[in-house]
């Protein structure tokens, strides 16, 4: 895993500029808590904060590699989960190796291959190539878009980093956000490339950055693209199971304890049981690690969102599939904390408004970090397998907008009415909506003869896949990283992705429930009751105190007229956010309250210069 960052400056010598690029290495500590290195020559400086996770005493970075034309240097954060394929065939091509790392085999493969190293890693990677003999700086970015990786360009070069925080240590880095950038804070949507912060991007998923004096060059190694499905439901079914053993068997590998996040949902569930298998072989049991709150399970409400309490469910599956099973029950009052909220918006560098689904999912992680290094987690199935609610919701599938948004208005509310008139009317959130979806339904590919249901439904895997999934994928990045935890996404896998995108959406429901073809899959490792169990979302915390917690943080906020949040919420919205967020009021109802929240934490600790126009 780790944190990268550097600095090109093609019209100076950056060896007086150590001050700076150790500011911008430590800004990433928890991403990296074992190690930390900078390497810096003329033009160049790169910096590297380490989580060591395979070969630990041999992967030190920045890693340096001589040539007869000078050196060429890599920092990289992420696992090649094919990286001992990839050695024997460096090796068999003269390669020679002084380390068992991943790392090493990334740096070399670029020796041989140059940019093209990118399409032969199978993983979670974002990494840089200061490539001294050609003056040139290589990014490149994993295909779904796993790992971050953010660059700004300068008038004479370019900064980069695993994280904003990173970039934005460097002085020649502007702290303002303008109305695209509020936009992205507005609205849950992403756009590719865009960053939230003034002259930053985000490089994009399956990309090659490549930075020489003229400039940056862009080149997409790869896209999600459109291909004729040739397999009946059985084969279907035996080419899915055959990859997740493949890919379950690749993740688990690491020189550092190993765990997964169990939920008692589908997902989690069976990649729980195709671990434990697969370490069983070796006389090995794995630890499962589930999320729940005090008292929840025996109090707890079912609502239309969250039918079911996790525990039982994540039990029964510990149970049959014979795990070191462990429930994280989080008290509901430290959710509110203050110091926490801050802590989880110096992670994601941007307020989130999302609450205790993202302090409990920092508190989470930060308990699992106490037994293990690495955990698999089931991120990302529902988009592959079509598990949300909204695959099956006509309006969804119909409406001319992001089928996400008109579940979240229906269930949560648009999460921007404490916004100023103003401030809502300058930025125009339902024509950058409609534009961004657009935009993103003119790029997929259909096949010719494709009906009209499928190819709503393809519309519908096109966009979780490319745009919805990256929000959750940054989500769980920047949360797991905060505390120097890392999280992999077995079924982010891109063969998996690619085949199962172009299965027909006949496929992918064949027995009228969500994720047909994992639930089939895997269904001889599962206990009946998670075969048969309806989705479940990620669980929000039911107890009163949380609410009343926030209701006098809100108070206190309405307090001090004077804090800067009141240039973008309207203290009128905010006060009535106050008063109706009842002790048993739902997450729907107190999603403003938390937004504003959010927004003055994030003033406090960024003090962002922000511009409507």
């Amino acid at each position: 895993m780790c944190g990268i960052t550097g600095w090109i400056s093609f019209d100076r010598d950056l060896r007086t500029e150590r001050d700076t690029v150790d500011a911008m290495t430590e800004t990433m500590a928890c991403r990296g808590p074992d190690d930390r290195g900078t390497w810096i020559a003329g033009p160049a400086a790169l910096g590297h904060r380490r989580l060591a996770v395979i070969d630990l005493p041999g992967g030190r970075q920045p890693m340096t590699a001589r040539t007869d034309r000078g050196e060429v240097v890599l920092v990289y954060s992420g696992e090649a989960y094919n990286y001992t394929e990839l050695r024997d065939e460096l090796a068999a091509r003269g390669h020679r190796f002084t380390t068992a790392s991943d790392t090493e085999v990334v740096l070399r493969g670029y020796l041989e291959w140059g940019e093209g190293v990118a399409e032969r890693l199978n993983g979670m990677y974002a990494f840089a190539v200061w490539d001294a003999p050609r003056r040139r700086l290589v990014l490149i970015r994993d295909r779904m878009g796993v790992k971050p990786l953010y660059c700004y360009e300068t008038p004479d070069g370019v900064l980069f980093g695993s994280e904003p925080k990173a970039i934005l240590a460097n002085p020649l880095a502007r702290r303002s956000v303008g109305p695209d950038g509020l936009r992205e804070l507005f609205v849950n949507v992403r756009t590719p490339g865009r960053a939230v912060w003034d002259g930053m991007r985000e490089v994009e998923p399956g990309t090659v950055v490549t930075v020489d004096r003229s400039g940056p060059r862009r080149r997409v190694y790869w896209r999600l693209e459109t291909r004729p499905h040739p397999d009946g439901r059985a084969a279907t079914v035996r080419r899915v199971r055959s990859l997740l053993d493949d890919i379950v068997r690749r993740q688990l590998v690491a020189d550092v304890p190993r765990c997964v996040l169990l939920s008692g949902g589908l997902d989690s569930s069976a990649l729980t049981a195709l671990a434990a298998r697969r370490l069983a072989a070796s006389g090995e049991r794995v630890r499962s690690f589930s999320v729940d709150f005090a008292g929840r399970t025996e109090n707890f409400v079912a609502d239309e969102l969250r039918p079911t309490p996790d525990s039982p469910y994540a039990h029964d599956v510990a149970r049959s599939a014979g795990t070191r099973h462990r429930d994280i029950v989080i008290d509901p009052h430290a959710l509110a904390a203050p110091e926490l909220r801050a802590r989880v918006i110096r992670a994601r560098d941007v307020p989130t408004g999302l609450g205790d689904l993202d302090t409990s999912l920092h508190l989470l992680f930060q308990a699992v970090r106490e037994h293990s290094t690495v955990a698999l987690s089931g991120e990302s199935a529902d988009e592959v397998f079509g598990g949300y609610r909204q695959f099956f919701d006509e309006e969804a599938r119909t409406a001319r907008t992001f089928p996400w948004l008109v579940r979240h208005d229906r269930d949560f509310g648009s999460g921007t009415t404490v916004l100023r008139r103003e401030v809502l009317d300058a930025l125009d959130l339902p024509s950058f909506t409609r534009d961004s979806y657009d935009t993103a339904v003119a790029a997929i590919e259909h096949l010719d003869g494709e009906g009209e249901s499928e190819r709503r439904m393809r519309v519908m895997s096109h966009l979780h896949l490319t745009r919805f999934v990256r929000m959750l994928l940054d989500r769980k990045d920047r949360a797991s990283m905060a505390v120097g935890l890392e999280v992999r996404v077995p079924f982010c896998d891109h063969r998996l992705v690619e085949y199962v995108y172009n299965a027909p959406w006949a496929l992918k429901s064949f027995d009228g429930r969500e994720k047909s073809l994992l639930r089939e899959a895997t269904a001889d490792v599962l206990p009946t009751s998670v075969y048969e169990r309806v989705k479940s979302p990620y669980p929000a915390t039911q107890d009163p105190k949380y609410a009343v917690e926030l209701q006098e943080q809100g108070k206190e906020l309405l307090a001090r007229r004077g804090h800067p949040v009141f240039q973008l919420v309207d203290p009128g919205r905010l006060s009535a956010a106050v008063h109706h967020t009842a002790p048993q009021t739902t997450p729907a109802a107190r999603s403003g309250l938390e937004h504003a929240l959010d927004l003055a934490l994030w003033f406090d600790i960024y003090a962002p210069a922000v511009r409507l126009g």
